[in-house]
């Protein structure tokens, strides 16, 4: 008990230091007191609203309807090349005999799953212009095909059924037979344009603002649509289709990334799932349209002309300001966070504006770049543990990423009616979503990820256990997979960022994502196998998600450990994995702490002697003096020092923020975020 009384004296000692610390600032903003204190707008949020009415409006006005387009653009193609149940050879010579009296006289039959049914692709090789002008035949509806007649291809286009499908770029470009794998070609172009996408985009986003790049993104997504309404050809089409494929997923992601920005820590995570869900609700509004519009090229009108009216953004949209403060741009900085505090109802405080001004008159005196550690991507791999780490979240994220969008593409192929089953496909997500979300902060991150993708897998798998006609049943088990495939997509991500030291985090989330992304590619051809076996890519996928869920045992859980900062630290991090480890859920260290767990975002930031640290240290202390129960927050760099002794302040614990309530973007070594490829 004495140990806790002392232990809060010294906090309040250091408190006080504090106070007097911010009273020597107002009084004298240029001193040297506060020449080393840089500026975290997570510091000023707190008081001018976390997520107040301006944030509110931010978030549901602008982040949220932007990821509609997105969905919207990434499945329509899937309908626009929906293939007929059955077509056959076209013979321009027979066209004014009936239906079914054409097809028996030019078509031959062909054993399908033990029965004789019209070949789609052979017709005989029969001179049907030669043998009219002949005269041999005098009429065309007494005579009877001969099986001795020598089979070709077709070579003047196909007929098709349109009951069901009666528009479609199948349909208008005859992508059927030798070229029925053309479809799959297109989705491929479609995920090739993501990655380089992200990085044209990101590059525009850190060097000419987030208006300029969303606005940038958006017009080129609305022009790859009106080319893919206008195309008159296949590859014209496909073409059109890496267009818009250069704007997914950077056309929501930048909208988010201002609205990370904007929301105090401990909103973010909520805006995260709220991201995924009105994306999960874009695309069922999308099977709603695909069902009432059957015309392919009406459907890309439908599914692209209504967002240009989100040129309207451009009168309210801001600016980021951490990008403007990066940017040096203070004056467009403040207007916009005075009038985020004006709506929110709070007072905007003085000392900032103070604050600013004597960071700038700094900064134009020294003339110098701020020191960052020169890092790079083989520095993820320089040392045994981290290698191991790095190749371990890439294979998760590599199957987790390819599994899910497979899924998700698969779906219309499934159940009796594609609308139905694509609909029902995004519904499960939802409150998966919601379910990862708690069990995340409570079973940790590795249980949850690891458990959802091999059960998602073992789902897919056991299909290949139902008999052909079990259609209900294979649905069933593929929502299923489907559900459990979306929560541990939402938990892959957080996880990867707690687990890459904060000196190596945005390297390490971009060179997992990148890698990841390269399964987005490939997976449209494994989903093409279904035309032959319906069952096969379903147990493809299901054998990735099984050995992705098993790679996910062996990371080191991150719930309720402080994060590591330097790329040492990461290596020390899970160094001492045993088997039993994986065998656990998160457990509670011993006391030592108030708050459960940390994460540092601002990357070996300088001096931790700064008034804004203690500050941050005891935020939450200062408030409760009560002793409660208390976690040990140490690294294992601390840990291996002995218990007894005190951990040492390194340079990199500045900003410390509750983990749990963490899910951010990829950030830049001064903090702010950069476009993912994550879908």
């Amino acid at each position: 008990m004495s140990d806790i009384e002392d232990s809060d004296v010294d906090e309040y000692d250091e408190l006080s230091e504090l106070r007097q610390k911010q009273q020597q600032f107002q009084q004298a903003p240029d001193s040297q007191t506060s020449v080393d204190e840089a500026f975290d707008l997570d510091d000023l949020l707190p008081t001018i609203g976390e997520f107040g009415k301006y944030q509110k409006l931010l978030v549901f006005g602008i982040c949220l309807p932007a990821c509609i387009p997105c969905g919207f653009c990434a499945f329509n193609q899937l309908f626009m090349a929906d293939t007929p149940d059955d077509y056959w050879c076209r013979i321009p010579e027979l066209l004014d005999l009936p239906l079914e009296q054409r097809k028996s006289l030019a078509i031959p039959k062909e054993l399908e799953n033990d029965e004789l049914v019209y070949s789609k692709c052979l017709t005989y090789g029969v001179n049907w212009t030669q043998l009219l002008e002949s005269g041999e035949v005098d009429d065309l509806t007494m005579m009877e095909a001969n099986s001795s007649w020598p089979l070709v291809k077709c070579s003047q286009g196909w007929e098709y059924n349109t009951s069901n499908v009666w528009s479609s770029i199948v349909i208008d470009f005859d992508l059927v037979c030798d070229q029925d794998i053309y479809p799959t070609i297109g989705l491929a172009a479609l995920n090739t344009g993501g990655p380089v996408g992200v990085y044209l985009f990101g590059l525009l986003n850190d060097r000419a603002g987030r208006r300029l790049s969303y606005f940038t993104c958006l017009a080129t997504l609305l022009a790859g649509s009106l080319m893919t309404s206008l195309s008159k050809d296949f590859w014209t089409w496909a073409g059109s289709r890496v267009i818009v494929g250069l704007t997914i997923p950077a056309v929501y992601q930048i909208p988010f990334i201002i609205s990370l920005e904007l929301v105090g820590e401990n909103y973010r995570s909520f805006v995260t799932v709220m991201t995924c869900t009105f994306y999960t609700s874009g695309i069922m509004l999308l099977s709603v349209v695909t069902y009432l519009e059957r015309d392919w090229v009406r459907l890309s009108y439908i599914t692209s002309l209504p967002f240009y009216a989100y040129f309207l953004y451009m009168f309210v949209m801001p600016e980021s300001p951490r990008w403007l403060l990066m940017r040096g741009r203070l004056e467009e900085a403040l207007k916009i966070l005075e009038r985020m505090a004006t709506v929110n109802g709070r007072q905007f405080p003085e000392a900032v504006h103070l604050k600013l001004e004597a960071q700038i008159r700094r900064d134009k005196l020294k003339k110098q770049k701020k020191k960052v550690a020169n890092v790079g991507l083989m520095d993820l791999c320089r040392t045994p543990n981290m290698r191991l780490k790095t190749i371990l979240i890439t294979l998760s994220w590599f199957a987790n990423e390819t599994v899910y969008l497979g899924l998700s593409y698969y779906g219309p192929s499934l159940g009796t009616n594609q609308y139905v089953s694509f609909f029902l496909s995004a519904v499960v997500e939802l409150p998966s979503y919601l379910c990862c979300w708690y069990f995340m902060d409570t079973w940790g991150r590795r249980w949850p990820l690891s458990l959802s993708m091999i059960l998602g897998g073992v789902a897919c798998v056991i299909t290949v256990m139902l008999p052909d006609d079990a259609v209900d049943e294979t649905l069933v088990l593929y929502l299923i997979s489907k559900a459990l495939l979306s929560a541990s997509f939402l938990i892959i991500y957080p996880f990867a960022g707690e687990l890459y030291p904060t000196q190596v985090r945005g390297i390490g989330i971009g060179a997992s994502s990148y890698i990841g992304g390269l399964g987005l590619i490939v997976i449209p051809f494994v989903t093409y196998l279904g035309k032959e076996n319906l069952k096969l890519p379903l147990v493809i996928m299901g054998f990735v998600s099984m050995l992705g869920g098993m790679t996910g045992l062996r990371l080191p859980e991150t719930l309720h450990h402080r994060l590591p900062q330097t790329i040492e630290e990461g290596e020390e991090f899970g160094k001492n994995w045993q088997f039993k480890d994986c065998c656990s859920c998160a457990k509670k260290p011993d006391v030592m702490s108030q708050p459960p767990s940390y994460e540092n975002l601002d990357v070996l930031a300088g001096s931790s002697n700064t008034a804004s640290e203690v500050e941050l240290e005891l935020r939450d202390s200062r408030r409760v003096r009560d002793p409660a129960p208390r976690i040990d927050e140490r690294t294992p760099l601390d840990t291996s020092s002995g218990s007894g002794v005190r951990p040492i302040h390194r340079p990199s614990m500045k900003r410390l923020v509750r983990q749990m309530s963490i899910m951010d973007t990829q950030r830049t070594h001064d903090g702010t975020m950069q476009l993912t490829h994550w879908i």
